[in-house]
Parts: structure tokens; C-alpha cells; sequence
């Protein structure tokens, strides 16, 4: 996979969640250094991840279980959490 640059992320339970831009211009979820998808927009990525519609990661976690904040104001710059 192509670079990505993680831009805001959310503090979980177990670990943070990342929402990163590809080269391309796309918006992924990121889990423990892992792409759950690629989506138009950081609100779209955002929604997918709070809701449990993303792909499952490959260490099995449930990303429902997390209760991730579906509010975009929730989420702090990604360098917070590195």
C-alpha cells in the first residue's frame, strides 16, 4: 500500500484509531498500522469506523466494541496520540 499520512485520531479502550490520506487523496481508518478501507472523505472514513462498517483487522478486533465517537469534534490531531 501507498504511504499514509495519519491526519486525526480517537483514543479507544485499547489503543488509538487513526484515520490517514493515502497519495491518492483517499481517507482510511487505520488500525494498529492497518487500512480498514478507503473513503472519499475523513467524515465518511469517521462514520464507518464509529458505526463497525469497515473491514475486520486482521488481529481480530472488534472495532464496534471500541465505542468510537461518530463526532469528528471528538477526534484530535493524530500527533497527539504518536
Amino acid at each position: 500500500m501507498a504511504s499514509i499520512t495519519l491526519l486525526v485520531g480517537y483514543m479507544t479502550k485499547k489503543g488509538p484509531v487513526f484515520i490517514g490520506q493515502s497519495l491518492d487523496g483517499r481517507f482510511h481508518p487505520m488500525w494498529k498500522n492497518e487500512s480498514l478501507g478507503s473513503y472519499h472523505s475523513v467524515i465518511a472514513a469517521i462514520d464507518d469506523v464509529a458505526g463497525g462498517h469497515t473491514f475486520s483487522p486482521s488481529d481480530g478486533t472488534d472495532m464496534d466494541s471500541l465505542e468510537i465517537s461518530g463526532d469528528p469534534g471528538d477526534w484530535v490531531p493524530a500527533k497527539e496520540l504518536l
